[in-house]
């Protein structure tokens, strides 16, 4: 009998990426690595039972942690010790997860203490046309910051604007605004940030913005008008209210800190990005050392933290796939990982396309980037906007209220392949041999 677990696990790792699932090692079931059985079971308990997401993500994490040491190895290294270098090699970027989850959550509040959301009404539109300006503003903002941060702060702008009543479908357009943003700038999302430190030139990626223009356009005018529909956007701001610019030049350097840090980093210490979470750490000194301004509410960490936790008890997971080989580098491979990267992580799905090469980077950048706004989980912005709103903790409700950004992602993609074509680049780097332990200790 086909249980919903195998057909999740057949849809994602066998219809789309037959290759995948035939090459990867481990024991198989039906013809898929049971590691991608496992993981399907707890996307779909992620799914079902939403209000329970984080007891699901560990129980799946675990699941899949005694799986790979009783069965199977990790990358090559059998065993605990192939554990504690799996995690030597991840703990980087876990960490960084966890330091911008975490100090962005202080500086959305930071920002709605500013009280320029409930300033912002007097320069917005009044009817559905301030909804999509808005979305335009993350978009913007996302381009040369990090895509979580655009999408707190237009969350927090939305919370104010429409009294707090923020339609799914709008929640799911602010993170598809702040992904999007960041597909053509190797600053403005981890995966693009990651192709930049891999050696691909920053302008390999900019044509992603021939997909993600009209991407916006289509589900940001939707969007837009639902919500309108839903809550209307404020037409009078509070006369009283005044801008706090202690708030705002501490929002500002944390994000000019983070955004620093960032390119000093990746443009001259390359070798040191994968040795020291150095981004995470930024933004903490700088919340810290500027606390004494303005007092952040520490007492929004404990949400925060169980958010973060499960987003990191998901990369963790997917991590740890058998996603040793993939199809060859094609505009429809590329196309088919943009609805992967919606339930799995597009962080290792990127590090396997730049080991692959030969890929259009501009067309990939899009593809990642972009696809994990079509589930609330799929992308870090969209957990981190779900700790804000934790109604949008729902895979229905956001696919359902959401249904436009899938649809922005599809004739987005159409676009970009009717006007900019497929052009793959060579691979920007020698293949590198990968050491393999065959023997189990």
């Amino acid at each position: 009998m086909l249980t919903p677990a195998r057909l999740v696990a057949t849809v994602f790792a066998a219809l789309a990426f037959p290759s995948l699932a035939l090459a990867a090692g481990g024991p198989v079931l039906l013809g898929i690595p049971v590691a991608f059985i496992l993981f399907a079971l707890t996307l779909l308990g992620v799914a079902l039972f939403h209000h329970y997401t984080l007891a699901v993500a560990l129980t799946g994490l675990t699941s899949i942690t005694l799986y790979k040491l009783g069965f199977t190895d990790f990358h090559g290294v059998y065993g605990f010790s192939g554990l504690l270098l799996h995690l030597e090699h991840e703990w980087v970027t876990l960490a960084n997860l966890l330091g911008l989850l975490l100090g962005f959550s202080i500086l959305a509040r930071h920002f709605e203490d500013s009280r320029i959301p409930e300033v912002l009404p007097r320069y917005l539109p009044d009817d559905w046309k301030g909804g999509f300006v808005l979305l335009v503003m993350v978009f913007v903002i996302s381009s040369f910051l990090d895509n979580i941060a655009a999408a707190l702060i237009g969350g927090t702008v939305a919370a104010g604007v429409f009294h707090r009543r923020v339609h799914i479908g709008y929640l799911a357009a602010i993170v598809a605004a702040s992904n999007a943003g960041g597909s053509g700038s190797v600053v403005g999302d981890t995966t693009t940030t990651m192709m930049w430190i891999d050696g691909v030139e920053p302008l390999n990626v900019v044509h992603a913005y021939v997909a993600a223009f009209p991407a916006l356009l289509i589900f940001g005018v939707i969007a837009a008008r639902q919500q309108q529909a839903y809550a209307p956007i404020q037409k009078d701001a509070n006369i009283s209210a005044r801008v706090d610019w202690a708030y705002v030049l501490i929002v500002a350097l944390i994000l000019l800190g983070a955004m620093t840090t960032n390119i000093v980093v990746n443009t001259h210490y390359p070798e040191l990005s994968d040795a020291f979470p150095f981004l995470g750490v930024a933004v903490w000194i700088v919340l810290l050392a500027l606390a004494p301004l303005r007092k952040p509410v520490w007492r929004l960490l404990p949400d925060a933290a169980k958010g973060s936790v499960f987003l990191l008890s998901l990369v963790l997971c997917a991590s740890m796939m058998p996603v040793e080989t993939l199809p060859p580098a094609s505009w429809q491979t590329a196309f088919g990982l943009g609805f992967v990267s919606a339930v799995f992580d597009n962080i290792p799905l990127t590090a396997l396309s730049l080991t692959q090469g030969g890929y259009d980077w501009g067309v990939l950048a899009y593809a990642v980037g972009f696809g994990g706004s079509m589930v609330w989980f799929g992308s870090s912005a969209g957990v981190a906007l779900s700790n804000l709103f934790p109604e949008a903790k729902s895979v229905g409700a956001w696919i359902k209220g959401g249904w436009h950004v899938a649809l922005a992602y599809v004739l987005g993609f159409m676009v970009m392949m009717a006007v900019a074509g497929w052009h793959p680049h060579p691979p920007h780097k020698e293949p590198r041999e990968v050491p393999r332990q065959v023997q189990h200790p």
